[in-house]
C-alpha cells in the first residue's frame, strides 16, 4: 500500500507540474495529496465548460469552486483531477505527462475538433496501454 500511495502522490505532482508548463494555473501550485485543483481564469473558461470540455475526450473530473472564486457553485472557475484511480491502473509518470497535455490540448482549444478527435485516440490508447483488468 505504501508503494501504491508513494506512487498516487507522485502522479499527482507530475499532474500538476504538467498541467502549469501549459499556462494553466494550479491552486497552491501543486499539491501534497491525490488532488490537483485548476484554476481555469488563467485560461478563461469556467469550471462547468471544462467538465464537459473534458467528458468529451472520455476523461472524468469535476468542476469545483477555486479561493475566492467569483463563479457560482453551479458554475465555479475550478476542475478537480483526482490520480488515485488511474494509479490504480497502473498508470506511472510518463502516463501522466501525457494524461496532462491531453487535458490541457482540450481546454486550451475547446473549439478544435481535430484536437478533440486526436485527444480522445490519445486517452484510448492510454487505457489500451492500462487496462482495468489484466
Amino acid at each position: 500500500f505504501k508503494k501504491y500511495i508513494d506512487q498516487v502522490i507522485i502522479n499527482a505532482e507530475t499532474l500538476a507540474n504538467e498541467i502549469q508548463k501549459r499556462d494553466i494555473s494550479v491552486v497552491s501550485q501543486g499539491t501534497d495529496n491525490h488532488i490537483v485543483l485548476l484554476d481555469l481564469r488563467s485560461i478563461g473558461i469556467t469550471g462547468k465548460q471544462a467538465d464537459l470540455l473534458v467528458s468529451d475526450i472520455n476523461i472524468t473530473a469535476n468542476k469545483n469552486t477555486v479561493p475566492f472564486d467569483p463563479e457560482s457553485p453551479f458554475v465555479t472557475s475550478g476542475l478537480r483531477l483526482g490520480t488515485a484511480a488511474l494509479t490504480t491502473r497502473g498508470f506511472n509518470n510518463a502516463a501522466f505527462i501525457e494524461v496532462a497535455n491531453v487535458i490541457a490540448d482540450k481546454l486550451i482549444n475547446p473549439e478544435d475538433i481535430n484536437i478533440q478527435n486526436q485527444c480522445k485516440e490519445r486517452v484510448k490508447k492510454l487505457c489500451d496501454l492500462y487496462p482495468l483488468y489484466i
